[in-house]
């Protein structure tokens, strides 16, 4: 009999795919993607919410009352509001690896079953665009965080994908944002999901 693999998300907007249909979410389709290639993967959970920083997500996973459950995927991508809202990388840096740590947790304690996504740079967008956002400073200071971000996801053995150098090239595009001008369409989800199916694909031992 054929296997069923669980998967939990953990993020912000970016993961709940605020503005996109169920169906366009990067989770959503990355399933989509995998059980097209003959890999039973079943979405168990979302947890992730818009505007969350890397505490509330960690608040959100205490209330989802997950603890003790576990799961063949994990994926990880939260920190854009820690820098919108000016937050300390240094801060950043504890509580992501906390978070970091609940998600190999999570994964039965196989950290070659996690996979962090880069932070996007939401200063490209047309929201940030039409507000006069010093897009500089935002790009700046993302780089930071995913700098961060990845050093501890490579220090901790999961895997990482940087899908912020692609964001930059697309983001500003009217077909690459949804109605707030601000969060990616499912076109950029679309992207973000074939790059994770290649990993779990190639990296991971489900068939």
């Amino acid at each position: 009999m054929k296997k069923t693999y669980t998967y939990l998300a953990l993020g912000d907007s970016y993961t709940i795919g605020e503005g996109v249909e169920e169906a366009g979410r990067y989770p959503n389709q990355t399933v989509n993607l995998l059980q097209g290639k003959g890999i039973d993967m079943n979405l168990s959970q979302i947890i992730a919410k818009t505007g969350w920083t890397t505490d509330e997500l960690e608040k959100g996973i205490e209330s989802a009352g997950i603890e003790g459950n576990t799961y063949d995927l994990v994926t990880l991508l939260i920190g854009v509001n820690n820098q919108y809202r000016g937050r300390d990388v240094e801060n950043y840096k504890s509580e992501f690896r906390l978070l970091l740590q609940d998600a190999i947790n999570f994964a039965k304690g196989k950290a070659d079953h996690v996979v962090v996504l880069s932070i996007p740079d939401w200063g490209v967008t047309p929201f940030a665009t039409e507000r006069n956002t010093d897009q500089e400073k935002v790009a700046r200071e993302i780089n930071i965080y995913n700098q961060a971000k990845k050093e501890i996801a490579q220090e901790m053995g999961t895997h990482h994908i940087d899908i912020t150098e692609r964001y930059r090239e697309i983001g500003a595009l009217p077909e690459m944002v949804v109605e707030d001008k601000l969060h990616p369409s499912a076109l950029v989800y679309q992207e973000w999901a074939s790059l994770l199916a290649k990993i779990i694909e190639e990296k991971m031992a489900f068939k």
